[in-house]
């Protein structure tokens, strides 16, 4: 039978393969004298060690804290997520003093497979909905971040063994409240980004979502103002 370290190692090595024959780098070349994804790559660089380290602080049955990558994902793209998600998960051996495995457990559970759910499941929405900017805050931004924590969330308990006793209902409780929590506040930050930032979201285009409505908006007949 395969162990839960082997199943861990294995998801690390493929996402790492997938993320070299993608050549993220490629997302980070100047447009226009500009890198649009150096700040928020930057900006996730500095937040998710940080956002991790919170669970040294207690010493609780499972992690009360949020895992960032759905975000992340919708703003540099999974290639560029992958990296920003192992570094996170390297920097706990320092901030948690967590070991190798359990650094490559967050590494996988907290970070690697909702990412990837995220990006499957957001290309789910897209080709359901089309480029409907509606689709995109709801679905891509809310909903399926929320669905792929909740997944994740249970899976990896269920993994660890620790989801039984008179505290299984309580962590099904906390993983959902969690989920959601995260989902919102990952929805809020993408719209606040769509109406002010957009170039900071790679998920996200005006020519795409926007196009449609600008020609209708372009086409309609301009009156006269009122005297």
């Amino acid at each position: 039978m395969v162990s839960r370290a082997a199943i861990e190692v294995i998801l690390l090595l493929l996402a790492t393969a997938a993320t070299l024959a993608l050549r993220p780098w490629r997302l980070l070349r100047p447009h226009e004298g500009k890198v649009p994804l150096a700040t928020p790559l930057l900006a996730s660089l500095t937040v998710m060690p940080w956002l991790w380290s919170w669970p040294g602080l207690a010493a609780l049955p499972l992690p009360l804290h949020w895992s960032g990558a759905p975000l992340v994902v919708l703003l540099v793209g999974w290639p560029l997520a992958v990296p920003v998600i192992v570094f996170a998960g390297l920097s706990t051996l320092l901030t948690t003093g967590n070991t190798i495995w359990q650094a490559l457990s967050l590494i996988v559970w907290t970070g690697l497979v909702p990412a990837t759910l995220v990006l499957a499941m957001g290309h789910g929405v897209r080709k359901a909905f089309g480029p409907n900017p509606v689709a995109y805050m709801l679905g891509r931004a809310f909903f399926v971040p929320m669905l792929a924590l909740a997944v994740c969330g249970i899976v990896g308990v269920l993994l660890a063994h620790t989801l039984h006793g008179n505290t299984a209902g309580l962590q099904k409780v906390a993983i959902g409240l969690l989920s959601m929590g995260e989902a919102s506040w990952t929805c809020a930050i993408a719209s606040f980004l769509v109406a002010y930032r957009p170039q900071w979201l790679a998920t996200w285009s005006d020519a795409m979502y926007l196009g449609r409505a600008a020609r209708v908006r372009a086409r309609a007949p301009v009156l006269p103002p009122r005297r």
